[in-house]
């Protein structure tokens, strides 16, 4: 049998100076602060084979833990290539899944077996149901997705129910949390189950009582490796340095300017105090970039070194074009023609021979991505959405959408049959099956079956008067219309149907995101004239929606670009209360401020050749209009590293030096409001139209053109597409 190749022998040599001191540090603690785009997998990867091929280690004598299945079968992939073999018998995975392996080896010793369960959301929330239910506790006031956010949180910071301090006390169900948490966890070991936060939780507790398996794992992994270590959870930071006790040949590779997922229960502060958990830790810097141009880099370098918290680095680009343009920040009059400056920029890129899927469009709050999916759909630019679904696919809407459907088209049977119980209103499958049994015999749509159901005793009271009372509400919000019109009338449904009140309700993450998407639903449909018009655009934005494969442009939120990269990006939405954030500043001040910068950094440096960052007079923040200030963050880039475009008067630019963490939007003037009940919907701030010959213009049916005459209000305009029309002037707005 013929031996194996040889592995090569230039795998350092392809490494930079500072690279290759990551990769030949193998004794003692060792922290790598990789710089946006600076080579970490190759330098993990490299470590990682450089401690097999010099005999240091064998495979399983190594513990490295990524965040990602995807990366750690890169890694997997890596070391295989530079050592020219497979590789068997590695400790390499997610920290869930390395938790797991272990725990199966030692389940009894927390009333487990070895072939435990591991149960889904979905099976977690149907436990805690079960629990909350024997404990008399009312469901509705207090969802047990609430009580599963509680007891996440306690996992994540490493706390069983026997161990929460003072500090960390919950006033759940009116303080019965702990009491359920322990009931919940005596469940779960009476099924033989655990759910992922058991897995780090458990796995960290036997170590901590258990010093035989401890000491078992200081003999077995003589080095550990640990990928993005700025985002671990305070448990998986202390199942690490459990044991990291035996050699302490730990290398954590990570960068504190990229901690963004606080929210996850990420904790910076691991990253930071590693020099004091580890004294005489080896710290080395990752700083020369091979992605972006220098001057996005420096303004990206300019905007972080604002932070406090930060061990600090500066990016120098190793490009062999370093030179490149300057970031640019273009100031526009409103949030539409935001959405048309980018939409313009993207076809003239398209134009130019640019690819659509190096450019992406990243934005701080999901609502964002409405008027960009709309403008981009208009320019038959395909894009994909990163990390979740497009606008008008997001469950909160289509069913916002139904119910309007519903009410504006009764034979809509698909409509009436997605909100006849949603909310919750007790229609079980026997009423839902007596519905339609009506629908077939009387041959008439479900919403005038429902009418007639509802006079007999097919089903029981319950249901019988929550089908009354839903559709009174539709024969009140028709009535209505009329007189009050669509965008009020569709706040009224959200709001007295229920609907709204089931996501405030709602203890999940997505909760509030989602109330924001249907303020965004309502101030969009102010631009319309009637709920039917409104609906029909919708058909035709979901008719002309591309599906069809091949290069689309990005268009996600800041936290779902991590670890991407772009040749052009757009960063639009820097104003004060959007970006930073105002919910997070309110809800967490200086330290969330620095987060939000950090989640600026990470926006600036996913652009490799072209980066533009706008912001608007006249933004819609959650709904509605404001006169914006623009981002402290603009204030703090570089000068010398930036391009000012648009000649907008807005607001003064307030020094961030005057500003306090969670300082109050004093000065946005709000613009007339539609009042609708618990909403508020402001009309489109108005703009005085100049046109003349030669202004450029945008048509939403004929597109771009120039103005070739002026007749009072009507305007002659040669298009780029259409050729000459005449139009009145308030169908076009200034491009």
């Amino acid at each position: 049998m013929n031996a194996p190749p040889a592995p090569p022998h230039d795998y350092l040599a392809r490494l930079n100076a500072e690279q290759r001191a990551a990769v030949e540090t193998l004794d003692g603690p060792l922290l790598v602060l990789a710089g946006a785009g600076t080579g970490k997998t190759r330098v993990l990867t490299t470590r990682f084979a450089h401690l097999l091929m010099t005999g240091r280690a064998q495979p399983h004598q190594v513990l490295s833990v990524t965040f990602t299945n995807k990366a750690a079968r890169e890694m997997r992939e890596r070391v295989g290539s530079i050592l020219q073999r497979p590789v068997e018998g590695l400790w390499l995975g997610t920290f869930h899944a390395l938790a797991a392996r272990m725990l199966r080896r030692h389940a009894e010793l927390v009333g487990l077996t070895s072939s435990f369960t591991i149960l889904d959301t979905d099976d977690q929330q149907r436990l805690l149901k079960q629990v909350m239910d024997a404990e008399g506790i009312d469901l509705k006031r207090w969802p047990p997705n609430g009580l599963m956010s509680v007891i996440q949180r306690w996992k994540d910071r490493g706390l069983t129910p026997d161990r929460i301090p003072v500090a960390e006390t919950s006033d759940y169900a009116n303080n019965r949390a702990e009491k359920l948490y322990a009931a919940y966890q005596a469940r779960l070991v009476t099924l033989n189950a655990c759910d992922f936060g058991d897995l780090p939780l458990h796995i960290t507790e036997i170590l901590r009582t258990q010093p035989d398996v401890l000491e078992r794992y200081h003999r077995t992994f003589r080095y550990i490796l640990v990928d993005e270590y700025q985002d671990t959870i305070l448990v998986q930071y202390l199942w690490l340095r459990l044991l990291a006790q035996g050699h302490k040949n730990i290398c954590c590779v990570g960068d504190d300017d990229q901690s963004i997922y606080s929210w996850r229960g990420a904790e910076i502060e691991n990253i930071l105090r590693f020099e004091r958990d580890f004294p005489g830790a080896v710290i080395v810097r990752l700083e020369q970039n091979y992605r972006s141009t220098q001057p996005i880099l420096s303004a990206a370098s300019g905007l972080i070194a604002r932070n406090e918290g930060r061990l600090g680095k500066t990016l120098r680009s190793g490009r062999k074009d370093a030179s490149g343009e300057r970031v640019r920040v273009v100031s526009l009059w409103d949030s539409d023609e935001e959405a048309r400056m980018v939409g313009g920029r993207i076809e003239e890129a398209r134009r130019d021979g640019q690819n659509l899927s190096e450019i992406a469009i990243l934005v701080r709050a999901g609502f964002q991505t409405r008027a960009f999916e709309e403008r981009l759909i208009t320019l038959n630019i395909p894009y994909r959405v990163y990390g979740g679904a497009k606008f008008y696919e997001r469950q909160e809407i289509r069913d916002a959408i139904a119910y309007f459907r519903a009410l504006s088209q009764p034979a809509d049977d698909l409509a009436f049959e997605r909100i006849v119980n949603t909310p919750k209103r007790g229609l079980g499958d026997t009423a839902i099956a007596a519905l339609h049994r009506m629908s077939r015999d009387e041959q008439v749509p479900l919403r005038f079956a429902a009418e007639r159901l509802i006079q007999t005793d097919a089903i029981r009271p319950r249901p019988r008067a929550a089908l009354r009372e839903l559709l009174e509400g539709m024969t009140r919000w028709n009535a209505a219309l009329e007189k009050e019109g669509h965008v009020v009338v569709a706040a009224q449904v959200l709001e007295e149907s229920g609907y709204t009140d089931m996501w405030k309700n709602d203890r999940s993450i997505e909760a509030a995101g989602r109330l924001d998407n249907l303020k965004e639903l309502l101030r969009a449909m102010t631009d319309f004239a009637t709920l039917g018009a409104f609906l029909e655009h919708i058909a035709l934005v979901m008719e002309n929606d591309d599906n069809s494969e091949g290069a689309k442009v990005g268009l996600m939120t800041l936290h779902a670009a991590k670890g991407l990269e772009f040749d052009m990006v757009f960063l639009p939405g820097w104003e004060e209360g959007l970006f930073p954030s105002q919910r997070s500043l309110d809800e967490g001040g200086a330290k969330s401020l620095e987060e939000e910068r950090r989640l600026a950094y990470v926006g600036i440096t996913r652009a490799r050749k072209y980066c533009t960052i706008s912001h608007a007079a006249n933004r819609r923040i959650y709904g509605n209009w404001v006169n914006s200030i623009p981002s402290r963050f603009l204030e703090e880039l570089p000068e010398s590293e930036i391009m000012r475009e648009g000649g907008i008067k807005q607001a003064p630019r307030i020094p961030s030096s005057v500003f306090s963490a969670g300082a109050p939007l004093s000065s946005m003037r709000r613009p007339r409001v539609i009042e609708a009940g618990a909403w508020e919907v402001d009309q489109r701030p108005e703009r005085e139209k100049a046109f003349s010959v030669g202004t450029r213009v945008f048509h939403q049916k004929f597109g771009y053109g120039r103005v070739t005459g002026v007749d009072d209000d009507k305007l002659e305009i040669e298009f780029e597409r259409a050729g000459t029309k005449r139009v009145l002037d308030r169908f076009v707005e200034p491009a």
